[in-house]
């Protein structure tokens, strides 16, 4: 299963990295007290996220400071989507995102929505690129764990491999300074 349509999984990412109080707050719930902190820094140091458009597009370019990433938003409730359901067009658009992103020194990432979740944080991140772009992004990237390929070479985000989204917006921070240090 390729995943569900995640143009309103979409919005709610968008709306988590944009710092919007309520929803930071809202999936913060389900983080540990110091994690939840940390998370709770998006309301004060929100990304500008614009929505991509067009059919291998990515869905959300997220920037802030000196870094800058394509974003390609998946959902489901199985625990494993593999990009073969769907004639195979996840894989073309992987394929075309790297092609992408090799030109001009980025990574794509692939924000993993487990639906149906309570009581654990809903969102994992994946480095969809096979290497690593330089600088900040670079060292934030090196960090992630990358789109899985099963033996026929197909790419697959398992759920369990992902890096949960608090843990990637705190390493980020943390590479990047926060605006109180002048950054």
């Amino acid at each position: 299963m390729v995943g569900r349509s995640s143009s309103g999984y979409e919005r709610e990412l968008r709306t988590l990295l944009e710092g919007d109080p309520s929803a930071v707050r809202s999936y913060a719930r389900v983080l540990r007290p110091a994690e939840r902190a940390e998370f709770e820094h998006l309301i004060d140091e929100p990304f500008l996220v614009v929505r991509g458009a067009g059919s291998l597009g990515f869905d959300l370019v997220a920037m802030r400071w000196s870094l800058s990433f394509p974003i390609e938003v998946k959902a489901s409730s199985d625990p494993v989507i593999h990009f073969t359901a769907a004639s195979g067009r996840a894989n073309a658009q992987l394929a075309a995102h790297r092609a992408a992103i090799a030109k001009v020194g980025l990574s794509v990432l692939y924000a993993y929505r487990r639906i149906g979740l309570r009581s654990a944080e809903s969102w994992r991140v994946y480095r969809g690129s096979d290497s690593t772009s330089p600088g900040v992004l670079g060292l934030i990237c090196r960090g992630l764990p990358p789109v899985s390929t099963t033996r026929e070479g197909n790419a697959v985000l398992r759920w369990e491999e992902g890096q949960e989204l608090s843990r990637f917006l705190s390493r980020a921070r943390s590479l990047l300074g926060h605006r109180g240090a002048g950054t």
